[in-house]
């Protein structure tokens, strides 16, 4: 009975998404308005029948019916409640359910939000994004069908793929991951519906630049905690490594990341338009990619799905979005004709557009990388491997560079400059970041890279707090009758300013962190016996022995480690491997003891019978926590630019104190103040 609710819905899903788009598509190219309450219907029946089929895995998963596959395939009478919801994203077909509850949400926030305005556009765009959740209907409905039924029905299941219980991260991670993937479907129906009508205003870049940081943030956040996930389960003592599913979540990133820069070229100087579009386009059909590589079982990897049938079916809509985009970009990208230009290369649009071609240039190196192993045996017959070394040689430099920039930028004028101004303005951050190379030279630390990292974040830290604490700017626009109406300038622009700027400090701590974690991490290992020791750092390890326990859904062998840390305090720890009843492998956690300056990385690697030995392997890593706790700073910073500003703000003068009467809401006076 489940099985064919659930399955029904997702074929409503589909009506309705099919519906929606052939409505939303046509009457925008008619420009018509007529279809623009029938494509929010079909929104609103797209999103209910999405979320009824979610609910209805959710409920088989957790009432243990094994008679639909997916439940037997990754249910468990066994498994706590919590991972038996988790199971609705741990395998394939799943995972793309979930993708289509996710998009209906998206929709529908979207056409609520936008329900009174750009009409002219809304129907185009909700008819594009309705044409992505055709597809992945299509998906659900074929493919990757999650509502098979079994005969004879299994009396209990194997439960979710044993990493995906081993750590709570993985309850928030993936979510995360998805609200970014999916997310980049709003813009790209916002970038399609503009060039489809061979304009993109300033009233319309403003939904645009909004609905592209909103997954930017999610998938910044889901890209931090699969790396913290990968440090605190697979006890192999990183959290990246350039692996081919941790590089599809990158590049979208790197796209979306370039577009938001890009904006503020288009935004000041009606420059780059062409150029901005195709980076929000690209940044979808990268999302899109990212999910073939994750899903399609091509790359061997721990973060991807098992080998299916989607695949050819994935390429095929890769094949499309990539006509598509060429196409619309070749037949309308004449009428986004750059108004302004250029007039010095010393200029913040300068720093803006080089910016952006870092960011391209290390995009395309990920990509190539991770792709070549699939180009060279499909060419050749011969796979090759592609490893850090390749990715570490290409992208530090490009970090570095991504990193002068976003101190260069923010110093230099809109246009031509005043050289002996920038020349000032150049001085004490420079100075800062001189001084702080050296005191870390001073202090012992080596490396070219480590110590260039250093001190550009010492320069660029500067000029982002000077921008960040400068005084808000006032514009008088308006006198009348004594009455000075004051208006924050460009208080919307003001806002995403401060805010883009609050995450540029989250990134300068990642920078950091990324760099004294990898320049100066420090290890050892050994087999111990209790009582023997290992020191690493200033950090004693004396081995006591083992612990065995048991979880309602595994059992788990601990190795029990007292730790005197530098200043000699004394504290215990048990890294240890834990047993899945239907694995034949243990999967480790490590114990960790995390300070904000460095993390002691412990992790057991084997151990004999009855505790006699134990092989242990110890890493320390300075500053490598500062990577999670950059998340609220970059929640904190999208929030603050995203957040609505108010319109106007009107001070009255002395004259208006002594008796004059104060303009009346929504005068003529009062409009354009925005």
């Amino acid at each position: 009975m489940n099985a064919t609710i659930g399955y029904g819905l997702v074929l409503g899903a589909l009506v309705c998404a099919a519906f929606g788009a052939v409505v939303g598509l046509t009457s925008g190219l008619r420009q018509s308005e007529a279809g623009s309450q029938w494509v929010r219907r079909a929104v609103w029946g797209f999103f209910l029948c999405m979320v009824g089929s979610n609910l209805t895995m959710v409920y088989s998963l957790v009432t243990d019916d094994f008679s639909i596959k997916y439940v037997a395939q990754v249910g468990s009478r066994a498994t706590p409640l919590t991972f038996k919801i988790v199971a609705l994203w741990s395998a394939l077909e799943g995972s793309i359910l979930f993708w289509g509850l996710i998009m209906g949400t998206y929709l529908l926030a979207f056409a609520l939000v936008h329900r009174n305005e750009h009409k002219r556009y809304m129907s185009l765009a909700l008819g594009t994004m309705l044409g992505v959740g055709v597809f992945f209907a299509f998906l659900i409905a074929g493919p990757a069908n999650p509502w098979h039924t079994l005969s004879p029905v299994p009396l209990d299941g194997p439960g979710p793929n044993p990493l995906l219980q081993n750590h709570i991260l993985m309850v928030v991670h993936p979510p995360m991951l998805y609200l970014g993937y999916v997310g980049m479907t709003v813009p790209f129906g916002i970038a399609v519906a503009g060039l489809l009508r061979g304009e993109i205003g300033d009233a319309w870049m403003a939904p645009l630049r909004r609905w592209i940081l909103i997954p930017w943030l999610f998938l910044s956040i889901g890209i931090i905690l699969g790396s913290w996930w990968a440090y605190a389960v697979l006890g192999w003592g990183g959290y990246w490594a350039w692996d081919p599913v941790e590089n599809a979540s990158f590049l979208p990133w790197l796209t979306a990341t370039a577009f938001m820069h890009s904006t503020m070229v288009q935004e000041r100087k009606q420059m780059l338009k062409l150029w901005t579009m195709s980076l929000a386009l690209a940044s979808f059909v990268l999302t899109i990619l990212g999910t073939f590589m994750t899903r399609s079982g091509i790359f061997n990897s721990v973060h991807s799905f098992t080998q299916s049938d989607i695949g050819p079916t994935f390429l095929v809509f890769i094949a499309i979005l990539l006509v598509l985009s060429i196409a619309l970009l070749a037949t309308r990208g004449h009428l986004l004709v750059s108004q302004g230009r250029i007039t010095s290369m010393v200029s913040r649009e300068t720093s803006i557009l080089v910016n952006n071609l870092v960011f391209v240039a290390i995009t395309f190196t990920v990509l190539l990388g991770t792709l070549y192993p699939l180009i060279s045996e499909a060419v050749r017959g011969i796979r090759v491997s592609v490893g850090e070394p390749y990715f570490n040689k290409m992208a530090v430099p490009g970090g570095i560079a991504v990193l002068f920039l976003m101190g260069v930028g923010p110093m230099l004028p809109w246009g031509t400059p005043d050289k002996d101004a920038v020349r000032r303005q150049f001085i004490i951050p420079a100075s800062t970041g001189a001084v702080v190379a050296l005191v870390c030279y001073l202090a012992g630390l080596r490396g070219f890279y480590p110590l260039l990292t250093f001190g550009l974040a010492g320069f660029v830290t500067v000029i982002t707090l000077r921008e960040l604490l400068a005084p808000v700017r006032v514009r008088m626009t308006e006198r009348k009758e004594g009455l000075v109406t004051a208006v924050v300038q460009s208080a919307s622009k003001a806002r995403r300013r401060f805010g883009g700027y609050v995450v540029h400090l989250g990134i300068i701590i990642i920078i950091v962190a990324v760099a004294a974690s990898s320049a100066y991490v420090t290890h050892t290992s050994g087999t111990l016996r209790p009582g023997e020791t290992l020191t690493l750092s200033g950090y004693t390890l004396k081995y006591l022995g083992t612990k065995e326990g048991q979880e309602p859904h595994r059992t788990y062998m601990a190795a029990r480690v007292e730790v005197t840390t530098p200043s000699g305090k004394v504290e215990e720890y048990q890294p240890r491997l834990n047993y899945y009843e239907r694995s034949t492998d243990p999967v480790g956690t490590p114990a960790v003891r995390e300070s904000a300056k460095e993390d002691l990385y412990m992790s057991l690697m084997a151990f004999t019978q009855g505790g006699t030995t134990a092989s242990l392997n110890v890493w320390v890593f300075p500053l490598v926590g500062w990577i999670w706790y950059s998340i609220p700073i970059l929640v904190l910073g999208t929030l603050i630019s995203l957040w609505p500003s108010r319109k106007r703000v009107a001070v009255a003068s002395s004259s208006t104190a002594a008796g004059a009467a104060p303009p009346v809401a929504g005068s003529d006076m009062n409009r354009g103040a925005a």
